[in-house]
């Protein structure tokens, strides 16, 4: 690729915003042919290649925040990788070219393709650690629920928020071993929880569409880069998201150095995660609460795409259609 060389062009969100949702059309595309075939891999290299190969038609000076994982880890889409013509704006982009790799091979619901693109510097480069979430939707007091809470207060916090009993609160929760205690303070207030196996980006998500989904609360840890993709996507929604990075051992805090985070303690809000305006494309993959998967019939696809930009809060439902050979 040639040397990209950043230009000072205004990042125009309304005109990026349908080139980013084809970079994420491209990818769940690509992994089509791979839903319920068993091979993790090969799903996730697939997207990964389109998406990549997508992005680089956008005439942007493209930075990976989050992406595949560190240089020496992923040949494609690493952190870092610059993308894009060069002939527009700096931007950081995070992306996940295929969430849910597992959901995808087992053809289970919820898999999504996912991307966000923000101005230069305005996405936190999350390492590649645990991160602690607490996320909700669009229509509450800043504080109704927070780490300093015990996960049951937050619960109760929630339901008085919304003039409910703690029996009407439905929560998501990664299917974890590390979160037992976790699913069990919450059922002792009488909340449902729905659990998921994989897909965390997704399970935040469902907080902002609660008449839809069914989620009022997320909780639990998962990692710390789809954390920066959950708040980009509650940014566009109007959810609250809180994270606080974890830590296990000394080579994750030297992570987290790398990336220019020394406070180890900090709650990140949202806007903290997300500090510009974003904008923000996932794709169905295989059918779920938030988006219906890809459809096959004789001679093409059809995807649905999640579109939406933060700065006019608009959030599009696109319909693609396109001939598969």
């Amino acid at each position: 690729m040639p040397e990209i060389t950043p230009t000072k062009a205004e990042f125009q969100d309304r005109l990026l915003s349908l080139g980013l949702a084809r970079v994420s059309e491209a990818a769940a595309v690509a992994s089509a042919s791979l839903i319920g075939r068993g091979d993790e891999k090969a799903a996730d290299q697939a997207a990964v290649n389109a998406m990549r190969e997508q992005l680089n038609l956008l005439d942007i000076a493209g930075t990976v925040v989050i992406g595949e994982g560190e240089r020496d880890e992923a040949p494609m889409l690493y952190i870092g990788e610059e993308v894009g013509t060069g002939k527009g704006p700096a931007v950081d982009i995070a992306l996940d070219p295929l969430e849910g790799t597992t959901l995808t091979a087992k053809d289970m619901p919820n898999a999504l393709t996912v991307i966000a693109m923000a101005p230069r510097g305005t996405l936190l480069h999350a390492p590649d650690v645990y991160m602690d979430k607490l996320a909700i939707g669009p229509g509450f007091k800043p504080g109704t629920v927070t780490f300093a809470m015990t996960p049951s207060e937050r619960i109760s916090a929630l339901a008085a928020a919304k003039g409910v009993s703690t029996a009407d609160i439905t929560a998501c929760v990664l299917d974890r071993p590390r979160h037992e205690e976790l699913i069990a303070e919450i059922r002792s207030t009488g909340a449902a929880i729905r659990l998921i196996t994989d897909g965390d980006v997704a399970g935040a998500m469902h907080c902002a569409e609660p008449d839809v989904t069914g989620i009022d609360i997320y909780m639990g840890s998962g990692g710390a880069p789809e954390g920066v993709l959950a708040a980009a996507a509650l940014k566009c929604m109007g959810g609250q998201f809180y994270g606080k990075l974890v830590f296990r051992n000394e080579d994750e805090k030297a992570r987290a150095r790398k990336a220019r985070i020394t406070n180890f303690d900090r709650v990140y809000t949202r806007d903290d995660l997300v500090q510009s305006d974003v904008i923000f494309a996932a794709t169905g993959v295989t059918s779920g609460s938030l988006l219906a998967g890809i459809k096959r019939e004789p001679g093409h696809l059809t995807l649905e795409t999640l579109l939406m930009r933060s700065k006019t809060g608009s959030v599009r439902r696109v319909t693609y259609r396109t001939p598969v050979k």
